[in-house]
């Protein structure tokens, strides 16, 4: 089948990379006008909540801002995804493609209890495909209370779990919220702090952290290295080895911790994104790396014994 894409919404996957199965659905949002008044938070419309009681919703991980989503195969973890994509980032990856995912404030209120029940209605599906829930962004754990709610919430469901981050953040999530998580989908955008900071504008060594705590974990989930092959900007041969070394230390902590590295070729889908937003676009004139380049690299991670597509 060929792949389909109607929209692509998390800032580190590129759609030019996706498998020949890939199909994906987007399922918008409803609006939440439309809920039922008069039976508390989960019934009330969201403007009707005053400002203190939605902070404190939110603290609590009772209600979430949510940008959108979507019902995936082959991508975002094993099987059918139901992929949801937070709102709110702190990194400023200059190859974003999907800027308006960046700001909190920019997504849609959600309860707990309202995305759970939705994820509840795709049990059948995640059985027959192998697939479960995916929580993506913008950047999960800038809502770390409300991603654990959700997590905790699919595993009392018998559903798998996939986290996809950066790992800036990881600091934010708990010993509880990793139990409750099956794979994680580890955003490393670089190897060298210096390209690190140029791409993100935030330092690599929170990100290098949050992976080595995933391979301590005795127990620990599944990790799933994702790199962004960017020309001029991420793919210097020292950068590279950088990463693929990083990747195979994480096996050497914990055989088997990292079983799979997607390198990702750069595109140029949000440029328009940027401008319509009023903010400039750094990479304009960045080309796509070539099919061969981005076979060389793969190439790399494989010469480390990393299963790399």
């Amino acid at each position: 089948m060929a792949a389909t894409m109607l929209r692509r919404h998390a800032c580190n996957v590129v759609p030019s990379s996706l498998p020949d199965d890939a199909v994906r659905l987007e399922v918008p949002l409803p609006a939440p006008a439309h809920r039922r008044a008069g039976a508390g938070l989960d019934g009330l419309e969201t403007s009707d909540v005053d400002h203190h009681e939605r902070l404190t919703a939110m603290r609590e991980g009772r209600l979430g801002s949510v940008h959108s989503w979507e019902l995936v195969t082959a991508v975002d973890g094993p099987g059918t995804r139901l992929t949801t994509f937070l709102s709110g980032c702190p990194l400023q990856c200059l190859y974003c493609h999907n800027p308006d995912t960046m700001a909190m404030k920019e997504g849609s209120p959600v309860t707990s209890d309202e995305l759970l029940a939705r994820i509840a209605r795709y049990t059948a599906v995640f059985r027959a495909t192998g697939g479960g829930i995916t929580l993506s962004g913008g950047e999960v754990l800038m809502q770390p209370a409300f991603a654990a709610r959700i997590l905790r919430g699919a595993k009392e469901l018998g559903i798998h779990t996939a986290l996809d981050t950066s790992g800036y953040l990881g600091a934010a999530a708990t010993d509880q919220m990793l139990d409750d998580t099956d794979l994680v989908l580890l955003d490393v955008k670089s190897g060298d702090p210096d390209t690190y900071r140029r791409v993100t504008s935030r330092e690599l060594a929170p990100t290098l952290a949050f992976g080595r705590r995933l391979a301590e974990r005795a127990d620990g989930p599944e990790v799933w290295i994702r790199f962004v092959l960017v020309p001029g900007l991420t793919d210097d041969p020292d950068n590279i080895e950088k990463v693929a070394e990083y990747a195979a230390s994480l096996n050497e902590i914990r055989p088997g911790t990292v079983s799979r590295v997607e390198v990702l070729p750069f595109h140029q889908m949000g440029r328009d994104k940027w401008a319509s937003l009023g903010r400039t676009y750094e990479l304009d004139g960045t080309e796509p790396p070539t099919a061969a380049a981005t076979e060389s690299v793969r190439e790399r991670f494989r010469a480390h014994g990393l299963t790399t597509y």
